[in-house]
């Protein structure tokens, strides 16, 4: 038997047990309300643990994988159910019931009002230290249809209102390659928080598919290509991306762990393939935490990396450490030393602002030449 999400509505949540049975990566990104996380084989394990009273309710992320388990455990007389379509199915049908400008109404109000010293005011902060936005620019604001991206849409439109000096936006959504429902989605997301975005399509995901060395790092440098390209066209000279304040630390810690270099994630970059382009990131100093209580306050939902090794994974029972990325493996590393120092992310961000040449044994200048300690030791 599978459950609709609006037959799951009418249930009494304290009579049933809501397992969400896809991986930690995924079920981390986003779940539905009061889900637990258990893969299929965990499901098995604690099944006897259950009360006997309650119904225990699966899904996966469209819905096949929960029914094949469903109907395989109730034949063994377990009373286990799917939810029809899955996570998907669940937004999609999520959305129906929502009201495109009550939605935008809240989600405004939240950035002016009780996000404004988390989200708006580090915003602003960052565009004033780092100089990103001068009177007259144009910029490309880049989405990929992720929370960050959003809220950095949301954000440069809460900034045009106060109208301090003139600058123009355009909203760019790419399409490299998703599948219907990622596009949907991300299509969805901007009627809903009324962001007016222009869509253009690349087979980015096609072309790097089959690459086995590194398919991220050159997907990620097509994908910026492409943006650029597209936003030079319509007339822009700033592409502004939605890197924040944790990416930055994680991108430091990952160039000494596994780079074997001193680097960070610059709030602003030159093109070097695109004259008179520029890369700005205003989410600079804002941290992940905040924008995660921000979408989930507003109850909202958004796609994660969606390109085809996700797709992949993401019908996979796999441990979740087999698909973790350095980059998870760092963020888990500085989650587990905030643990016990709360200072820590921000004494990561700071050391690259607090360099001191005299103890560096070897660096390299802004000409790419070499200097080493021992040039001028005697």
């Amino acid at each position: 038997m599978e459950l609709t999400y609006t037959k799951l509505c009418e249930e009494e949540s304290d009579k049933y047990i809501l397992i969400d049975i896809r991986n930690k990566v995924f079920y981390d990104y986003g779940h539905i309300s009061n889900s637990i996380n258990l893969t299929s084989s965990e499901l098995k394990e604690k099944l006897e643990l259950f009360s006997k009273d309650k119904q225990v309710i699966i899904y996966c992320k469209d819905g096949k994988e929960s029914k094949l388990i469903s109907e395989k455990l109730q034949s063994n007389g377990y009373n286990v159910h799917s939810l029809k379509g899955g996570y998907i199915s669940y937004i999609n049908d999520y959305y129906l019931n929502l009201d495109p400008n009550e939605v935008t109404k809240k989600v405004e109000f939240s950035i002016s009002k009780k996000f404004h010293r988390v989200l708006f005011s580090k915003f602003a902060k960052a565009i004033n230290e780092y100089e990103l936005i001068s009177p007259g620019d144009k910029i490309a604001v880049c989405i990929s249809g992720g929370k960050d991206s959003m809220l950095m849409a949301k954000l440069f439109q809460e900034l045009k209102r106060h109208n301090k000096f003139p600058f123009e936006l355009v909203f760019l959504v790419m399409d490299p390659g998703y599948s219907e429902e990622n596009r949907k989605l991300i299509e969805k997301n901007a009627n809903l928080l009324s962001i007016p975005v222009k869509v253009f399509e690349s087979d980015i995901f096609e072309n790097v598919f089959h690459i086995e060395k590194s398919p991220c790092y050159v997907c990620a440098r097509m994908r910026r290509g492409y943006l650029y390209s597209k936003a030079k066209e319509l007339g822009c000279n700033k592409i502004a991306l939605g890197h924040h304040y944790d990416d930055v630390i994680e991108t430091i810690l990952m160039g000494m762990l596994y780079g074997a270099q001193i680097q960070t994630m610059m709030p602003k970059l030159h093109s070097t393939n695109f004259e008179g382009m520029e890369l700005i990131r205003p989410m600079y100093l804002i941290r992940e935490e905040d924008i995660i209580r921000w979408r989930d306050y507003n109850g909202l939902f958004f796609i994660q990396c969606a390109c085809k090794f996700t797709e992949k994974i993401s019908h996979q029972q796999v441990n979740s450490s087999a698909i973790s990325s350095k980059r998870k493996k760092v963020k888990d590393l500085i989650a587990q030393l905030k643990s016990e120092d709360p200072d820590i992310d921000g004494h990561i961000f700071k050391s690259v602002e607090n360099v001191n040449l005299s103890t560096i044994i070897a660096y390299k200048d802004k000409n790419g030449i070499e200097h080493n300690f021992k040039d001028d030791y005697n």
